[in-house]
């Protein structure tokens, strides 16, 4: 389009001081335009950088992605508990759904980020909602899978934590 601006993409230093201290981390790899954590091959794809509306957006998708990676069973091994990621839309999809939206709210709240997806983020859990109304402690197990996830990336031992 003509007249358009190309984005140009601003590295974040607290965004990228998170990922870098993700000692763990799988690799990250910026191929088509879907963002998804693989736990069969270990890998985390996202769209380029430019596309995202802004480079608030595009961490807090890589974050999501990030706490996904962490239920490997090289990691905490949440995917163990349950077969990983079967069955979208299914209850286990929607608590491993939670677990990545609440702990990506984390690390976006300590990178200072915190406004940037809120609004999409609430329409995005609302869809995962409905699969939990059954069970009112899956905002409870949800909150401190999220909360173990963001530690385990920001390298917070756990010891003793239950």
């Amino acid at each position: 389009i003509e007249g358009a601006e190309e984005r140009v993409f601003s590295p974040i230093e607290t965004c990228e001081s998170i990922i870098a201290g993700y000692t763990t981390c799988p690799n990250i790899i910026h191929e088509g335009d879907e963002a998804f954590y693989s736990p069969s091959r270990d890998f985390i794809n996202m769209p380029e950088k430019e596309s995202f509306n802004g480079d608030e957006q595009y961490y807090s998708v890589l974050f999501h992605e990030m706490i996904h990676s962490t239920g490997h069973y090289s990691r905490l091994g949440r995917f163990a508990e349950r077969p990983a990621l079967v069955g979208f839309g299914s209850v286990e999809y929607s608590k491993e759904e939670l677990i990545a939206e609440m702990g990506a709210s984390f690390l976006n709240a300590l990178a200072g980020i915190m406004d940037a997806n809120f609004k999409n983020s609430l329409a995005y859990l609302k869809g995962w909602f409905k699969p939990l109304k059954e069970d009112p402690k899956m905002l409870i197990y949800a909150a401190q899978k999220a909360h173990q996830a963001a530690n385990y990336i920001l390298g917070i031992n756990q010891e003793g934590e239950e």
